[in-house]
């Protein structure tokens, strides 16, 4: 829990000062340290009467998170480290989301399986790392999103998107393979060797006629 909102914070501010100031007078923050330690509760192994007592303390800052920021985490979606919510406004993640390393959520976007009720595991959208993902923007059923891609604003993307993708539009589609890294910034990119290697792989990119139908199958690593 800890590492991964150090990694959070490092979005927000390189030193600590910066940092301090996000976590006083950012709601993204807030909504963030409310998922964290829910998404804890939520796998710690305790025994039972401190499992339940750090289940309804969780429950309790998870709910007063959501009030005060409009930003909608719930435990049982899988958030890698690194999560960067610039914006104010209302942002919803559905529980079976996962979501990989040094995203980017902005104002407006829902992330969340198609229709009503629960729809179990393998409904949920897959969103690989260093993904942005637009204001207004909704990724909506079992899609991947692979790594470094971009989703832009407006966008209602209900089928898979390559790596470094730029999908717009309603419904979505691929228009270049340029991906995030214009937009995605975060301390050690420039070293980050998976970055670097998708730089790499995608220079002189061009996507072919129908990319919404190519794309990556796999699927970021679970994480608590």
């Amino acid at each position: 829990m800890f590492d991964n909102f150090r990694e959070d914070l490092r979005r927000y501010g390189r030193t600590p000062r910066e940092q301090a100031r996000a976590m006083l007078l950012t709601p993204g923050v807030w909504a963030t340290a409310a998922y964290r330690f829910a998404r804890w509760a939520h796998t710690a192994k305790l025994p039972g009467l401190a499992r339940r007592v750090l289940n309804v303390a969780a429950t309790l800052a998870s709910l007063a998170a959501e009030v005060l920021t409009n930003i909608e985490m719930p435990p049982g979606a899988e958030v890698g480290p690194g999560l960067f919510i610039p914006h104010t406004g209302y942002i919803v993640l559905a529980s079976g989301v996962t979501l990989g390393r040094h995203c980017t959520l902005t104002q407006g976007v829902t992330v969340g399986h198609a229709g009503g009720g629960d729809k179990g595991a393998g409904a949920y959208p897959v969103i690989g790392d260093r993904v942005y993902v637009g204001p207004g923007a909704a990724v909506i059923g079992p899609v991947t999103i692979g790594h470094d891609a971009l989703i832009g604003a407006g966008a209602i993307v209900t089928r898979p998107v390559p790596p470094r993708g730029v999908a717009v539009g309603n419904p979505a589609r691929v228009i270049s393979c340029k991906g995030s890294f214009g937009v995605v910034s975060y301390p050690g990119m420039d070293d980050d060797p998976e970055r670097l290697a998708a730089l790499a792989a995608g220079a002189g990119d061009t996507p072919p006629p129908d990319t919404m139908h190519t794309v990556d199958e796999s699927r970021p690593a679970a994480i608590s």
